[in-house]
């Protein structure tokens, strides 16, 4: 359900109780039945009809979920935080439900994992030194190469870096990375769309104003670094631009042939996208041995339970899950 405090806990007590959500999957929701009761009242929202508590979880109990059903984890005092406010208890009860449903995704038990949104200053309060989602399940399930994918109708991003600073950029890319990036957005978007990767169109940024400008700008990224990836990508056979200045990348004619943009930094790709798709966007973490998809917004600490969060990503993110695993299934 993501941060106690945030948005996550109504989102998920709404996306359950979609029909389309309910059409597709047995959803199980990891998270606190005391704070799920009180967010369901505030917000005018309803419980799922069956409440197990972790602590006493029986494989009989898997084997017997055939409706929404809560796992609760009683890991929260109501008493002990505040609705929208940051703190290392719901910083921690959201890393709790985390490791959990990667346990879960890892043994087999889940056929893929959704997540509610989590606070990176609680996380950080509470001692847990990941910056996102992302870092936490490559990590959790010891992947070698992963990245952040952000999927919608209108406009899909994957990311070659993520949560670190401006600076720090530059020196985490690599020919290799970039190429691993569009691989890993090839195969995803391959299985998503039921098409081969060679018919896809995927389109790179470059990472300076104007794509460099034949090296006025910037330290020779383009030439060195973002071109030699695309120059391999090409050889596996996929149809990739050289890089192209940011600025146009994302006009509306080249989004109606674009397939994928791979972005070299965070903000290059999300803010188009969430200008875009906010509502429609779904995270998805491309590379693991699990299926893993998210909302694309935070917590929301300013409107927490007060019934004015939207699950329409939350709905779309479980509807991505529960289509890679049927189609995971399928191939198995």
């Amino acid at each position: 359900m993501g941060d106690p405090a945030g948005i996550g806990p109504e989102v998920a007590l709404a996306a359950l109780a979609n029909p389309a959500v309910q059409s597709v999957c047995r959803p199980v929701l990891l998270g606190d039945a005391k704070i799920l009761r009180r967010v369901a009242s505030q917000c005018q929202l309803s419980l799922p009809e069956r409440v197990l508590s972790k602590s006493e979880l029986t494989a009989s109990d898997w084997q017997s979920i055939d409706r929404p059903t809560l796992i609760d984890f009683g890991n929260v005092n109501p008493e002990g935080f505040h609705p929208g406010h940051i703190s290392a208890a719901t910083g921690q009860a959201s890393y709790d439900y985390i490791q959990f449903a990667i346990e879960l995704a890892v043994q087999g038990s889940v056929d893929g994992v959704t997540t509610g949104p989590i606070n990176k200053e609680a996380l950080r309060a509470a001692g847990i030194n990941f910056p996102g989602h992302t870092e936490i399940f490559s990590t959790q399930t010891g992947s070698q190469s992963s990245c952040m994918m952000q999927y919608s109708s209108e406009i899909t991003c994957s990311f070659v870096t993520t949560h670190v600073g401006y600076q720090q950029v530059t020196g985490l890319l690599t020919a290799q990375r970039i190429r691993e990036v569009i691989e890993l957005s090839a195969e995803a978007l391959s299985r998503i769309k039921n098409i081969a990767p060679e018919k896809l169109q995927f389109v790179v940024c470059g990472l300076n104003p104007h794509a460099g400008e034949s090296g006025l700008f910037g330290h020779g990224e383009e030439e060195k670094i973002i071109m030699p990836a695309v120059t391999q990508a090409r050889q596996l056979g996929l149809r990739v631009t050289a890089p192209l200045p940011p600025d146009t990348c994302f006009l509306p004619e080249r989004r109606k042939t674009t397939d994928c943009f791979i972005c070299m930094y965070h903000d290059q790709g999300h803010i188009p996208l969430k200008a875009l798709a906010f509502d429609e966007a779904v995270n998805t973490t491309l590379g693991l041995p699990i299926i893993r998809t998210s909302v694309d917004h935070g917590t929301a600490l300013d409107i927490a339970w007060q019934a004015m969060a939207k699950p329409a990503s939350m709905v779309q993110a479980i509807l991505l899950a529960a289509a890679l695993a049927s189609q995971t299934a399928a191939t198995n």
